[in-house]
C-alpha cells in the first residue's frame, strides 16, 4: 500500500512558476514509475509528465507536448518525493493536478495507475 500526499499549487499569474510535491509513504518509490496528470473543469484527466527508473541512478522522463520545455519532473529518493516544477505558466494550465504510481503498462493513461495523490489546485490567472 502506498500513500501519496501532495503539496504546493495555488494561484499564480501568467508567466509565473509553481512547484508541486508528491511525498510517498508506505513503500520506497525509488524504482517506481511516477506520473503527473491534470484535470480541468469539464475535461478528462490528462497526462502531463512521467519519470521511470531506467537503470542505476538513471531515469527516463516524458512530457506532454503542451508542457514540454516549461515543466520539469524530478525526484528526491532520499525524501521519497517527486516534484513537478512548472514555469511559464499559462491560463490553460489551470487544473487540479495529481501524482500517481503503480505498474502502468501504458504510462500515459490514467487508468493504468493504482495509487493517487489527493490532488491540488493550480490556477493561472491575472
Amino acid at each position: 500500500q502506498v500513500t501519496l500526499v501532495m503539496s504546493g499549487g495555488g494561484l499564480v499569474q501568467p508567466g509565473g512558476s509553481l512547484r508541486v510535491s508528491c511525498a510517498a509513504s508506505g513503500r520506497t518509490i525509488t524504482s517506481s514509475p511516477m506520473g503527473w496528470f491534470r484535470q480541468a473543469p469539464g475535461k478528462e484527466r490528462e497526462f502531463v509528465a512521467r519519470i521511470t527508473w531506467s537503470g542505476p541512478a538513471a531515469y527516463y522522463t516524458e512530457y506532454a507536448d503542451s508542457v514540454k520545455g516549461r515543466f520539469t519532473i524530478s525526484r528526491d529518493n532520499a525524501r521519497n518525493t517527486v516534484y513537478l516544477q512548472m514555469n511559464s505558466l499559462k491560463p490553460e494550465d489551470t487544473a487540479v493536478y495529481y501524482c500517481a504510481t503503480g505498474s502502468p503498462r501504458q504510462p500515459t493513461i490514467p487508468s493504468e495507475y493504482t495509487y493517487w495523490g489527493q490532488g491540488t489546485q493550480v490556477t493561472v490567472s491575472s
